[in-house]
């Protein structure tokens, strides 16, 4: 299952699937009309001459025209593209190229421009005239001068996207909305009532009795992009075995590293390393499926690469920082599952998971890095701060909180030298201690 959730996403982050999936649906529709026409070309004729009248030369003329037409427009789609993913990669970061790969409407409209191209080479194939037989599909031509027009809408369409699609706001905002769909799956809201801190900081842990571990290497090099938990729990349980996670979701693995261990006294059987090894999805790239943190990442990218020398953009960094705060504020009061996984009593899995504090940390240390005398970037976290602040209760969510405060605080210190911007900071600051030292209900 996990091999087919991976397999999923790969052909969804591709340009060629759905853009063949739309060639295929084109070849069928044209021998349908084909079909159609073969059986009943008389009876179109009769009604509506004028729509389906045009006689072999005509359609052959009308149709490879269409065809050529559609093949240059698919030239210049795909060239608007990269040139989008070359700018984006340049202005913002590298990362967010594949969500423009996995763009539903540049798929789509690629593949509608070769469907196109594709529909008109299979009618044109079946007109014969002269001394052939006569034999014009006049319902797959008329159709395909639809489709045409059809195409000139889905340009017009494109460009106007492409041209939306490009802009701050919506990259950063699509990164957002994905994020936040992950946190969703990630760490659902319980229903029914109220939420509970599960952060590990909160709980006492009871050390484990000394054991034997077990190493299971990884097979390649690359980023772990998923984990089948309940598969690693079953191993866990068939093999009366503790499985320790060696490497979180997100992290870089090396070849014959440690990816998990297991609790035994001998070594393990081929068949239960290599049962393990098939539970981690590892592949070249992080993907946000399981990892929110690489929504988070992204977004970081973009506002330290605002906040650089070279481009110097305050705005951008801002709205990045406005968007992690509704990442995390989604997050704030929703239960985190513990790392140590037990069954009917029983431990079977450590897990290495994302924590609330983590999160936090990864969302604001480098920007606050980055910030060094900006005034605009330390009150607008803490802003973030204090709205975070106002949705959870937890003792150690807002310990981490309270630990951003003072590294603002003490960077604020060092950086802002204007006596009117050190006042409007001390405000903000006041405000921010004042929410977090108020609990909410």
């Amino acid at each position: 299952m996990n091999k087919l959730k991976r397999l999923w996403s790969n052909l969804r982050a591709s340009f060629w699937f759905v853009p063949s999936l739309i060639v295929a649906a084109s070849i069928v529709l044209a021998a349908a009309l084909i079909e159609v026409d073969f059986t009943g070309s008389e009876e179109w004729l009769i009604r509506w001459p004028r729509l389906f009248g045009a006689g072999a030369e005509g359609a052959r003329g009308m149709l490879s025209t269409i065809a050529g037409s559609m093949m240059t427009v698919v030239g210049v789609t795909f060239s608007m593209t990269l040139v989008t993913l070359a700018l984006a990669s340049s202005q913002y970061t590298s990362r967010i190229l594949r969500n423009f790969i996995r763009d539903r409407v540049t798929q789509v409209v690629l593949g509608i421009f070769a469907g196109i191209f594709t529909y008109c080479l299979i009618v044109l194939r079946t007109i014969r005239g002269g001394d052939e037989g006569e034999f014009v599909p006049s319902l797959a031509v008329f159709f395909g001068v639809a489709l045409a027009i059809g195409g000139i809408g889905a340009l017009i369409y494109f460009i106007h996207h492409i041209a939306s699609s490009i802009q701050a706001s919506s990259i950063i905002a699509s990164v957002a909305d994905e994020t936040m769909v992950a946190v969703d799956r990630l760490f659902p809201e319980k229903l029914g009532q109220e939420p509970v801190d599960d952060d590990d900081e909160d709980q006492p842990t009871l050390p484990l009795p000394e054991r034997t571990w077990q190493a299971v290497p990884a097979t390649g090099n690359g980023y772990i992009q998923s984990v089948d938990n309940a598969a690693l729990l079953r191993l866990a349980r068939e093999h009366k075995t503790i499985v320790r996670m060696e490497r979180a979701i997100g992290d870089f693995v090396v070849h014959d590293t440690p990816l998990a261990s297991l609790a035994l006294e001998s070594p393990p059987a081929e068949e239960i390393i290599a049962a393990i090894q098939a539970v981690y999805g590892i592949e070249r790239h992080r993907t946000m499926e399981q990892d929110c943190g690489f929504g988070v990442r992204q977004l970081v990218d973009m506002a330290l690469r605002a906040l650089s020398p070279g481009i110097n953009d305050t705005t951008t960094a801002v709205m990045c920082v406005d968007y992690l705060t509704a990442i995390l504020a989604r997050l704030a009061s929703r239960p985190i599952p513990s790392s140590r996984r037990s069954e009917d009593g029983e431990l079977r899995v450590i897990a290495i998971g994302q924590s609330f504090a983590s999160l936090v940390a990864e969302s604001f240390d480098q920007i606050r890095g980055s910030a060094i005398g900006n005034v605009a970037i330390m009150l607008r976290m803490l802003g973030a701060l204090q709205t975070i602040a106002s949705l959870t209760a937890s003792p150690s969510r807002r310990r981490a909180l309270r630990d951003q405060v003072q590294w603002i605080t003490e960077l604020a210190e060092r950086t802002i030298e204007s006596a009117h911007d050190r006042a409007r900071f001390e405000s903000r600051l006041a405000r921010v201690r004042e929410a977090l030292d108020t609990v909410p209900v």
